[in-house]
C-alpha cells in the first residue's frame, strides 16, 4: 500500500494523477497546502501501518518532522520525498530525500517530471507519449518555461485545473492518459478555456489600474490585491512594469502572498523565505505574517496606483530621436533624450547629473524614483508648442 502527500496545485496534483496511474487502488492520495503537510505527516507516523510506503511530492516538512521521518526511515525504510524547490535542497542530506532543481542539461524540473522519472525507473509505470506530453506541460507551466516557449497549451492546462474540481480533473486526466495516444483537450474544454481567457483578460485589466509601487527593503515591489489568477496577474504586471523588481499579490481572504518576477537578478524565493515561505526563483509564496502585513498592507494602503503609460501614441514614443516625454502626479515634466550615445533625463527644464547607457535603464530610474508615465500625444504636442513659443519670445 502507498500513501502520497502532495501539493494542491497543478504540479502537486500531477503527481497524484501519476500515482493513481501507477498504483491504482493501492494508493491513497492526500493533497495539502504548505501549512497542512506537517499535520498529515504526523497523522501518518502515528496512525498508518508501517507497511504503507509514504511518498511526499512538491512539498517539504518542517525541521521537527524531518527528524521524525529520519527515525521512521531507519526503522521501516518506507519513505521517499521528491521535490524541486531550491528551499528544499537541504533534504538531500537524508536518505529519504531527493531534490533536484535543475537537470545537468540545464532544464528546470517539476515535482511531476521527477516523480514520473522515479515511477518509470522503478517500473511502477510504463512510459507513454500521452503521459510524457502531459508531464511536460505541467513542468513547463510550473517552471514558467511555457511563456518563453509560447506554449499556451501548458497555460490552458492550468486554467482547466482551476475551472473544475480536483476530483473531476483527476478523473478526466487519468482516463485520457490511459486511453489516448497523445494528450489534448476535448471540444467542450476548448470552448470553456476560450471563455476563461476572456475572463482572465478583463480581470487583469482591472488589476493594472490598482497596482501600487513600494520600496520594501532594497527592492521595488508592485503590490496588488487579487483573490484569483495569481500567476496570470503577476506575469502580466511584471511585463507591464519592468522597472519593478517583483510583484506581490495579496490574497487577504486566504491570508497569503504570492511573489512573481520575470527578472533574472531577483530571487523571490528568498523574499518569500523572509516571511516563512519559499518556492522558485521567479514564483514563490508565503503566509501573511505580521511582518508581511506591515510591509505590504499597512505601509502601502495609502499609496496611489501607478499610472499606465499612454498606449495609442503616434508621436510621443519611447526611444524617439526627438525625445520621450513623461509626467507624474506632482506635475513634473521629464524629457528623455539621447546625446553622445548616452540617455539623459531633463526634469522641468533642468538636466539631471546622471547618464544611462540604455533607454530601459533611464526609464527604470525615472519610474522608480518619480513614478512617472509616458505622456499622451496631446500633452507632448502642447509641450513642444510651448517650447516653440518660448524660443520665438527669446
Amino acid at each position: 500500500m502507498y500513501k502520497l502527500l502532495s501539493h494542491n496545485d497543478l504540479d502537486g496534483v500531477g503527481c497524484g494523477i501519476l500515482a493513481k496511474l501507477a498504483f491504482g487502488q493501492d494508493v491513497k492520495v492526500r493533497y495539502n497546502s504548505v501549512s497542512s503537510l506537517n499535520r498529515e505527516i504526523e497523522y501518518f507516523l502515528e496512525n498508518d501501518s508501517p507497511d504503507t510506503f509514504l511518498l511526499i511530492t512538491d512539498l517539504s516538512p518542517n525541521e521537527e518532522n524531518e527528524k521524525r521521518l529520519t527515525s521512521y526511515y531507519k526503522e521501516h525504510g518506507n519513505v521517499q520525498l521528491i521535490d524541486h524547490h531550491k528551499t528544499a535542497l537541504h533534504l538531500n542530506d537524508y536518505e529519504w530525500g531527493y531534490v533536484v532543481v535543475e537537470e545537468e542539461s540545464g532544464k528546470l524540473t517539476s515535482a511531476t517530471s521527477l516523480f514520473y522519472q522515479y515511477l518509470v525507473y522503478h517500473q511502477h509505470l510504463e512510459e507513454s507519449a500521452a503521459i510524457s506530453e502531459f508531464v511536460e506541460l505541467v513542468r513547463q507551466y510550473d517552471t514558467w518555461e511555457w511563456e518563453k516557449n509560447e506554449n499556451h497549451k501548458a497555460h490552458s492546462l492550468n486554467s482547466l485545473f482551476f475551472l473544475v474540481s480536483i476530483d473531476e480533473f483527476e478523473l478526466k486526466m487519468i482516463e485520457r492518459l490511459r486511453t489516448s495516444d497523445h494528450f489534448d483537450f476535448d471540444d467542450f474544454e476548448k470552448k470553456l478555456l476560450n471563455m476563461e481567457e476572456d475572463k482572465i483578460e478583463r480581470y487583469i485589466r482591472r488589476k493594472k489600474r490598482e497596482i501600487v509601487q513600494a520600496l520594501v527593503g532594497k527592492f521595488y515591489a508592485g503590490v496588488v490585491y487579487a483573490e484569483s489568477y495569481h500567476s496570470e496577474v503577476g506575469n502580466e504586471l511584471a511585463k507591464e512594469h519592468p522597472h519593478l523588481d517583483y510583484i506581490a499579490i495579496l490574497n487577504m481572504g486566504g491570508k497569503r502572498i504570492s511573489f512573481r518576477t520575470n527578472r533574472d537578478d531577483v530571487d523571490v524565493s528568498e523574499i518569500a523565505g523572509r516571511y516563512g515561505g519559499g518556492g522558485h526563483q521567479k514564483a514563490s509564496g508565503s503566509s501573511m505574517t505580521e511582518e508581511a502585513y506591515k510591509h505590504f498592507v499597512l505601509n502601502t494602503f495609502h499609496l496611489d496606483p501607478l499610472h499606465e503609460d499612454a498606449k495609442r501614441n503616434r508621436y510621443n514614443l519611447k526611444e524617439s530621436e526627438f525625445g520621450s516625454l513623461y509626467i507624474n502626479r506632482r506635475e513634473d515634466i521629464f524629457l528623455l533624450t539621447l546625446k553622445d550615445e548616452q540617455w539623459l533625463v531633463e526634469r522641468n527644464g533642468e538636466v539631471l547629473d546622471l547618464t544611462f547607457s540604455t533607454y530601459s535603464e533611464c526609464e527604470s530610474f525615472l519610474k522608480r524614483n518619480y513614478e512617472a508615465w509616458l505622456a499622451r500625444d496631446d500633452v507632448f504636442v502642447e509641450y513642444l508648442m510651448s517650447k516653440v513659443k518660448a524660443a520665438k519670445g527669446s
